[in-house]
């Protein structure tokens, strides 16, 4: 197949170009490239005429996004809507990557594919919007992952969680996180690899979740962390109220999958990856 990857230079658009890159043609457009949020910028799709369509731009500065509401929405929701309408003009499909924070975080429990989605900040909305978008397309995807950390580092926001709180131990820096915020950690390998299987194995259309298997407080995360790489800071557990966060976040965010363990397509445990990416980036 041809795949086109939109952000190709970002954490998880690098590790699909890897991964795809194994069995597949594949277009990698960076920002440079393509402007999702320009109807026109998204008519070079025509010139590379892919098979499939894997839309990974975003503008994720969830604070932020509450400040630049039109920007968040020229980004996150038109560019899905003109990313799944011009290929829907090719007869590509459309693969949008979404979010955990389309919920609420109410539920208690892991999020399913089949739960309704009920964003509460500018973000959340914005990408659920971006989701309705991408099925005006009927040949699509919305894969859904969270928390993610990749060898790339976040264009945007710069490295990770991970990175900076292995930057911060270093520095012997106290570190705070907060505790009280759950969610399911995604190694960008470990969601390329599922996704890879997904437009392989031609899964039927739809939502899927694939962030790691399990979940966890941001405050456990970084423990983890810190008893892989054997590091041992002065970390302290913190409320988010104690945090002055312009936007609202769902306090359990956490996803699973109903449908990927049909497939053999279930990732694994979010330990063993932040293990798998540790060796990666040499950390450990």
């Amino acid at each position: 197949m041809k795949i086109a990857v939109i952000g190709s230079t970002g954490q998880l658009g690098t590790d699909l170009i890897k991964t795809l890159e194994n069995g597949h043609e594949v277009v990698g457009l960076a920002h440079k490239g393509i402007e999702v949020a320009d109807y026109d910028s998204c008519l070079i799709l025509k010139e590379h005429r892919p098979d499939i369509v894997i839309n990974t731009a975003a503008f994720h500065k969830t604070d932020q996004c509450e400040e630049e509401p039109l920007k968040t929405f020229s980004v996150n929701a038109l560019g899905a809507r003109n990313v799944a309408l011009v290929s829907k003009e090719i007869a590509a499909t459309a693969v949008f990557i979404s979010t955990d924070y389309v919920f609420d975080g109410s539920k208690k429990e892991p999020y399913t594919e089949e739960d309704v989605p009920a964003p509460i900040s500018t973000y959340g909305i914005s990408k659920l919007a971006a989701e309705h978008f991408t099925r005006q397309n009927p040949k699509h995807y919305i894969v859904r992952i969270a928390s993610v950390f990749g060898k790339a580092g976040a264009s945007g926001k710069g490295g990770n969680f991970v990175e900076t709180m292995i930057t911060k131990a270093k520095k012997n820096e106290t570190i705070t996180v907060i505790d009280d915020m759950w969610m399911s950690p995604t190694y960008t390998k470990d969601a390329a690899s599922t996704l890879k299987g997904i437009l392989e194995m031609q899964l039927p259309f739809g939502v899927y979740h694939a962030t790691n298997k399990g979940y966890c407080s941001w405050y456990q995360f970084a423990q983890e962390i810190f008893q892989i790489t054997s590091l041992n800071p002065a970390l302290m557990p913190i409320k988010t109220e104690q945090l002055s966060l312009k936007a609202r976040r769902p306090r359990f965010s956490a996803l699973t999958s109903t449908k990927l363990s049909r497939y053999n397509l279930e990732p694994r445990e979010w330990k063993e990856a932040l293990r798998a990416y540790l060796i990666e980036k040499g950390h450990i």
